[in-house]
């Protein structure tokens, strides 16, 4: 109040996602700066062992962002030029990027309008000879329809990489992510599953696929005593004769033997990771009544459409999207978007498909209708707010400004 007149206090802004970071967070973090190593260190590959521990998988590589993920699991399977990978364009730019930035193609196929996932049918007809590796993503925390996936891959003798960004804590037909594909890349980006700030992660079962993402997070470059190619100077061969002292390496010795890159994650991030991933049962939990009360809520409403959830599956709920059924609405979806974002809801648009982007509109000459059904679902969806830390009178808010703003 001012002056006597009250004056108008805009709700508190409730974003679609973000971060839960307790005191144990905070604290774990705080013990890497204490330590001796606060990158490539020991906590990297304790979380890497926690994340094989949660999904079941025999080799997890943590890696600096999920875009890093992808980008190493597609050069693991030896995406290159003149190959290309099938994907769906209901998903975040990087799962196409990466495959471009291995030199390679991108073909993009339409999606199950009721699932929002890569349409196997679309699969089935889109392979060809230079197709290499299959990447379907678990669209807001849905798992793909894996078993018809992984079959159509087998028996093309394809790769099936999972771009799981959206659905760790997720699982499919009794499995967790993380074993569900040849490899699966993760995200731990503020508003995922877990965080770690920025960070990724690859799952597999393959030593080799394991082995060459390793190399390649970190330049390249091969440490240790062991398959040096230039073995007398691993020795130090000073004056060009072999050091009688001792048969191991110099300690200094490492050789390039790829082109890699630095993929490499932090102690910080690592530690932080481990103690969100303790956490991981209790955030999906709550993503996941959030979300059941959410579909209760609007399952019947004449203008909402939800996302279709197999019974074989659990999702994780990084994402709660509507479908408004725009033809029987006086609004538009931007006056429904603006109204709820004036009313203090951080509602947003996952995603803008990816081949009306303009850089593949021009590479591969999109235009609008070519995939009718993950277009469809673009115009007419909006995600709302949905993380851990939300209260139960935030959902109420929720649920009363959506249905307020569609009732007038």
């Amino acid at each position: 109040m001012s002056d006597g007149i009250p004056t108008h206090q805009p709700p508190k802004p409730l974003p679609y996602g973000r971060q839960w970071v307790d005191e144990d967070d905070i604290a774990a973090v705080v013990e890497v700066l204490k330590g001796d190593w606060i990158t490539q260190g020991p906590a990297v590959t304790a979380f890497e062992d926690a994340v094989k521990a949660a999904t079941g998988a025999k080799q997890a590589v943590a890696v600096s962002s999920g875009t890093a993920a992808l980008h190493l699991a597609y050069l693991a399977a030896g995406l290159g030029p003149g190959d290309e990978i099938i994907t769906t364009p209901i998903t975040f730019a990087a799962t196409a990027n990466a495959a471009r930035l291995c030199g390679a193609e991108v073909k993009f196929v339409d999606i199950n309008p009721d699932t929002l996932c890569l349409d196997p049918n679309a699969l089935k007809r889109a392979i060809n000879k230079q197709t290499k590796i299959i990447a379907p993503v678990d669209f807001a925390g849905l798992p793909c329809a894996m078993n018809e996936i992984n079959a159509i891959a087998k028996q093309h003798g394809l790769t099936v990489v999972a771009d799981a960004a959206h659905s760790l804590g997720a699982t499919y037909c009794g499995k967790p992510v993380g074993t569900l594909a040849d490899m699966t890349c993760m995200s731990f980006h503020p508003v995922k599953s877990i965080t770690t700030g920025e960070g990724g992660l690859v799952t597999t079962d393959n030593v080799a696929f394991a082995e060459r993402m390793r190399l390649l997070r970190s330049h390249g470059i091969r440490p240790g005593k062991d398959g040096y190619t230039q073995g007398t100077a691993a020795m130090d061969n000073e004056g060009g004769a072999k050091n009688k002292s001792s048969d191991a390496a110099a300690g200094w010795y490492g050789e390039q033997i790829d082109l890699g890159l630095n993929y490499r994650i932090t102690d910080l991030q690592c530690a932080l990771g481990n103690s969100q991933l303790k956490k991981l049962g209790m955030f999906v939990t709550r993503r996941q009544q959030i979300a059941g009360r959410y579909r209760d809520a609007f399952r019947d409403h004449p203008l909402i459409d939800l996302q279709h959830l197999p019974e074989s599956s659990s999702s994780a709920w990084h994402l709660f999207v509507i479908k408004l059924h725009l033809e029987k609405m006086r609004k538009t979806r931007r006056a429904v978007y603006d109204e709820l974002r004036s009313q203090g809801l951080g509602v947003q648009v996952h995603y803008i498909p990816v081949h009306l982007h303009p850089y593949y509109r021009e590479r591969y000459q999109h235009r609008r209708g070519d995939l009718p059904h993950a277009e469809s679902y673009y115009d007419r969806c909006l995600s709302l707010p949905l993380f851990p830390a939300m209260t139960e009178d935030d959902g109420d808010r929720v649920i009363k400004t959506v249905l307020s703003v569609l009732r007038d």
